[in-house]
This record gives C-alpha cells, structure tokens and sequence, in this order.
C-alpha cells in the first residue's frame, strides 16, 4: 500500500467512526430500566426499548478487531440492539491473538496493562465498538458448564464479579447475563455470588439468568434482589423430541410452543419482564445432536420470534448456527456448521436473520406499555402450528397465524365501532390495507401455506394509514404516561 493508499484508508476510517459516534444512540435516553407496569424495558426518559438481539457467543474468543468492526456493524443494520456473548468460554480462555483470559489464575488484573493487548483489552474493544454502532452486549459471564464442573469457586465468583463491575461498570452498553445453559440450582450459591457481588459495585445496568433449554430463570431467580428481567431457553427441540430425558421439566409434545414460557413466568411474584434468549437457531439441526435432522429455517424463527413477543414477551434473541460460534474455513463449528459451505459472514445475509427487524419495528409503530397478550381475541383456536397468537392495546390488536389457516376474530376487544384492517408479510415487512369493517366477528381467510400478522385498529387510530406498504420507522419518542394510576 502507498502513502497516498494509507492516508486514505486512515481518512475512511476516521470518517466512519465519526459517523458512528455522532449518530444517536440508545442510551441517549438514559439508562435501561424496567417500565412501571413491570413487563417491559424502557429508557430513563421514558422511551421504549424493545430488546433485539444476535447471538455472538464466541465474538470475544473467534474474531479480530477488523472482523468483530464488520460483524457489529451488520449486526446493526440489520435491526439488533443486542449482542450476546460469552466472556469466559473456557477457563482460561484464549482469543484469535492467542492471548489468555486468566494469566495469574483468578488475580483477574485491576486496570488495563500499559502497552499490553490482551484478552480484556480485546474485549474492551469490542464492548467500544458496539457502542459506536449503537449496540448493547448482553454478557454472559462465564458459560454455566465451567462453573458446573468446578473451574470457578465462590471466592472466586466473588472476585471475577468485582473485576467485571470495575472494568465495564462505566461503559454505557452493557447488560450483564448471570448464568449460561445451567439450572440455577446447579453450583446455586455460585452464581448468586457472581450476581451480587457485580450488583453491589454496580447499580447502572440490568441483569438477568440465561437458563438451560426449557426452562425459566424465573424457576429458581423469582425474588432474588439482583435480577432485572427473566429469560427463557425454548431451545432447539421440534414436537415429541423427548430425546429419553428422566427429568424433563414440560409436558411432552410441547418443545416448540415458545409462548408457554411467557405464561409461567408470569405465575411468579413479583412480576418481572421476560423474554426468550435462546430460542431454535436458524441452519442448526431440530434436535441439535444429528446431522440427518432437518435444519430450522427462517420460517421456523419467525414462529418462535411472534409467538412469544405476542404472549408478552419484552423481546426476543434470535440466533444463527454459523453465526454464534463464527465457523468458517479452518475454524470447525459444533452442531454440524459447515464453514466451508456457509462461513459466518456468508450467513449474515440469511433470511431469518434480516426478517427480526420486521417484528421490532412492528412492536414499536403502536403504543408500547399498554400492550397485552389476549388470546380471546381468536375465537375456536388450534393447537401447534396452527395456534393464532393475539396481543393488543386498547384500540389495536394483532394476530399471528403461522400457517395461513382462516381465522375467525372478535374485533370488540379494542375500541371503536368501524375498524381497519392490514395484513403484514412478516417475511418482508411488506403491508397491505385490507378495508373498514363494521363486523364484530371478523373472519378472514388468507392464502394458506405462507405465515402472517393480522393487524386491527379502531377506525379513528392514527397508527397506520390505508397508503402504507411497509411499517413506519420505530417511535423514538417518550412516552409520557403513569401506568401506576
């Protein structure tokens, strides 16, 4: 490269990361906190945030600097506000420089070491880059198998707290993910530990449990003082996929039905909001453990993203195969990742994938707080695919119906006596105005086979227009309203 090729390569790069840090950014509107009707999440000031997230586990262990650059931006552009990863995948850990988590045992260092990039100070990296493109990072602390098997102590819990707390308690994007694929009763005292400690030296940002495949955090972090929102893993089974577990902790035949951990959780006191944080990932097999299996597909997303944002959930994770553990050529990916045939970059365009923002945007076009789950807006319901899921506010609602299947509606659960009706395509956003209705009972029959979002409003809503083909852009306005009257 040439002086002259250098200095432009340096001016693109410092143009870019001006644009980056002038553009605004989430925590703009203060810091992440829970809504007063205790089930969503929501800025300082008010403004909703609705939680979209990439699964990147291994983002801190597989990339360098100039490929976790790339994958942060596109993660952004296409509609993610979060990044969940592992911090510890190992112990120690080691990253693509080859550099160590733990270099003194858990003597976790005090400061960034002068002249040195090691482990954390690649991680500090990619915490910085996430928050020039405007993004969070979901930390999992450490995986919950290393604690199961004894690799960190509570003595030790206590002091890797303390070392998380000092070194990112000050940074704006992160929320902090106790746990990782565990029971919490497994090493409990642990993990309470871990969640306490970096709570006590840290009050600015939320927490939460990531649970092991079907089941709650809520199960065993109902009252504890230091969770903020509960997560569930629906996990990667289809119907019937028991796989011989002795101790299998839903009924049989009822892996996919994400929304069913919407409901439980909510049986607990006090109420917190929750939201699926590993739900089935796109390209990875049904069942995780055979290759013969066929692989989920962006329909199959789409299903677990709108059954359990419609059930109440404050969010959703969505996550990739090739993506969470960033395979590609030379570097072998767990679950039968190819990366010689679909390197993770390569996935990032897959359909799943850049359909989230759809749903986020969908969320976000209505009043957010006083959205509900009401499943009596569907009248004679099926069960399994062919379940409509229904939420509403007071003069909207929304259905979705997996399979395409004539449904049959009662529209006077909202307000007003004439309504409008939209059909949105979840699998590209696109909207299409379907008339005013006067009916009560309204009954619809779409093309059957292909998945899709009813959308009623009172006539007199100024949501949505007859001339709209695609969502509006997502409210970023506060909204001023005491839902404790």
């Amino acid at each position: 490269m040439t002086s002259y090729q250098r200095i432009i390569a340096a001016i693109i790069l410092i143009s870019t990361i001006f644009l980056c840090n002038a553009k605004e950014k989430p925590w703009d509107h203060g810091a992440l906190t829970v809504s007063a009707n205790h089930l969503y999440l929501q800025h300082a000031d008010g403004t909703p945030f609705f939680w979209l997230s990439d699964t990147g586990w291994l983002l801190p262990q597989r990339l360098d600097r100039d490929e976790a650059d790339f994958y942060l931006a596109q993660t952004a552009e296409a509609g993610f506000n979060v990044v969940q990863v592992q911090v510890l995948n190992a112990v120690p850990s080691v990253n693509c420089y080859g550099r160590l988590s733990h270099t003194d045992g858990w003597n976790m260092p005090a400061a960034p070491a002068s002249g040195d990039y090691g482990y954390w100070e690649h991680l500090d990296y990619i915490v910085d880059s996430a928050a020039r493109h405007g993004v969070y990072i979901g930390m999992v602390c450490i995986w919950g198998g290393l604690v199961k098997n004894g690799l960190m102590d509570g003595e030790q819990a206590k002091a890797y707290g303390e070392f998380l707390a000092r070194r990112y308690g000050d940074r704006p994007n992160i929320v902090w993910m106790i746990g990782g694929d565990i029971q919490g009763d497994v090493k409990h005292d642990v993990w309470d530990t871990l969640a306490r400690t970096i709570k006590a030296n840290d009050l600015g940002h939320l927490m939460t449990f990531h649970p092991r495949g079907r089941t709650t955090s809520a199960r065993w972090w109902a009252d504890a003082p230091w969770i903020d929102f509960h997560t569930f893993q629906s996990g990667h089974r289809r119907y019937g996929q028991r796989m011989g577990n002795k101790d299998y902790p839903i009924p049989d035949n009822t892996e996919e039905d994400s929304w069913m951990y919407v409901d439980s959780v909510r049986k607990y006191a006090p109420v917190r909001p929750v939201l699926d944080s590993e739900p089935s990932y796109e390209g990875i097999p049904q069942g995780l453990h055979s290759a013969d299996e066929p692989l989920w597909t962006d329909r199959d997303v789409r299903r677990y993203a709108y059954w359990s944002v419609f059930a109440g959930a404050c969010g959703h994770t969505y996550g990739h195969n090739n993506i969470m553990q960033f395979a590609r050529p030379g570097v072998a990916g767990a679950y039968f990742a190819d990366g010689e045939d679909k390197p993770w970059y390569k996935a990032l365009r897959d359909p799943g994938r850049n359909q989230m923002r759809y749903l986020r945007q969908l969320m976000l076009a209505f009043p957010y707080f006083g959205r509900v789950a009401d499943q009596s807006i569907v009248i004679d319901n099926g069960e399994r695919y062919e379940r409509l899921a229904a939420t509403r506010g007071d003069d909207y609602l929304m259905v979705y119906n997996h399979t395409g299947r004539p449904m049959t509606l009662d529209l006077t659960r909202i307000s007003g006596n004439e309504k409008k009706v939209w059909l949105m395509n979840p699998a590209d956003g696109s909207l299409r105005y379907v008339g005013l209705t006067s009916e009560k009972t309204y009954r619809h029959t779409p093309q059957p086979g292909a998945d899709l979002v009813l959308i009623a409003t009172d006539s007199a809503a100024p949501y949505l227009t007859e001339e709209m083909t695609v969502l509006p852009l997502p409210m970023s306005v506060p909204e001023a309203k005491d839902l404790t009257e």
